[in-house]
């Protein structure tokens, strides 16, 4: 899980009478291309990090994957626009920073982590309640998002209740639930306040300083809870090995890349539409590849949390 969780519909601002409609934006071939891109890659991540973690430690292997990621985002922004796109003000950097720790730390180390006793589709389904969380935070914060976001907000806790009960009947840790309901709700806080601190104007500078932020955050932890104790590289599955080549690749700059592009070249409306189909994804994935159970609880707890992120999303496109 790299940024797509930010907001992804915030409130606009009231256009003035005088200002000509803006024009619409074409879906071209190349816009269903990224969002293709955006739906599946960002989907399978989910699949990915289980297969790291088979052999690899969590902590450690998901700080050296976004370190590795932000450097190689920021050598690719220096040499196409100049080093100069990647200055920013002390209290820009300060910004990143703090997002990268809730974003990478808090919220994907925590799946990271999760992903050892809880099934990769079931994380999936709990951190698609993100936009849900968001929704709280907004009207928290004096915002009005509308009777419908309120809607999305009860299906979604609705289903993260349903989702749930296989940590409390013992089919899986109910540790790992709460560890990822918890990763949720520091993406959610992280999407929050990135739109409303002081951050690099460049968004590619920005995702480059909070990966590797919350990447060194990710190794430092793991450090301290001693994942390096009794590591063996050389006993390192090749498809742990081949899964954290992935998630770099293509998890976090291709998809990103993707991601940030169709912000510019798509409605906003289309690209939010990755909140509800990336989870089905990795449930279809878990199931296929991993023969992870479609138990009933994964499955009607998973539809209505799609169902409330699917009316979050359609009541924010209206708005």
């Amino acid at each position: 899980m790299t940024k797509p969780a930010a907001d992804p519909a915030p409130g606009t601002r009231a256009a003035l009478p005088a200002a000509p409609p803006a024009p619409a934006r074409r879906i071209t071939g190349a816009v269903w291309a990224a969002l293709g891109i955006v739906y599946v890659v960002w989907g399978s991540t989910y699949l990915g990090i289980r297969v790291v973690v088979e052999t690899l430690p969590p902590f450690l292997s998901g700080g050296a994957r976004f370190v590795t990621a932000g450097l190689l985002l920021a050598g690719i922004v220096a040499w196409r626009q100049g080093p100069a796109a990647l200055k920013v003000t002390r209290r820009q950097l300060g910004s990143a920073l703090l997002v990268g720790l809730l974003l990478i730390l808090g919220g994907n180390g925590l799946v990271v982590l999760a992903e050892t006793s809880v099934p990769s589709g079931l994380a999936a389904l709990l951190v698609a309640v993100v936009p849900a969380w968001v929704v709280v935070l907004r009207a928290v914060a004096g915002e009005r998002p509308g009777p419908g976001a309120f809607g999305g907000v009860l299906l979604g806790l609705a289903g993260l209740g349903v989702l749930t009960l296989p940590g409390l009947t013992g089919e899986v840790r109910i540790g790992g639930v709460l560890l990822v309901v918890v990763a949720a709700l520091s993406w959610s806080v992280g999407s929050f306040t990135s739109s409303r601190l002081p951050m690099p104007a460049n968004p590619f500078a920005a995702s480059a300083y909070e990966m590797v932020a919350g990447g060194l955050a990710g190794v430092a932890v793991g450090l301290l809870r001693g994942e390096h104790h009794g590591l063996d590289l050389a006993e390192v599955s090749t498809r742990s090995w081949t899964a954290l080549a992935y998630l770099v690749v293509f998890g976090s700059l291709i998809a990103f890349t993707a991601y940030a592009w169709l912000l510019q070249a798509a409605p906003l409306s289309l690209v939010a539409t990755y909140a509800y189909v990336n989870p089905v994804v990795a449930v279809a994935l878990g199931a296929l590849i991993l023969n992870e159970a479609l138990t009933w609880p994964v499955v009607l707890g998973g539809a209505i949390v799609v169902a409330g992120v699917c009316l979050i999303v359609s009541t924010e496109r209206r708005r």
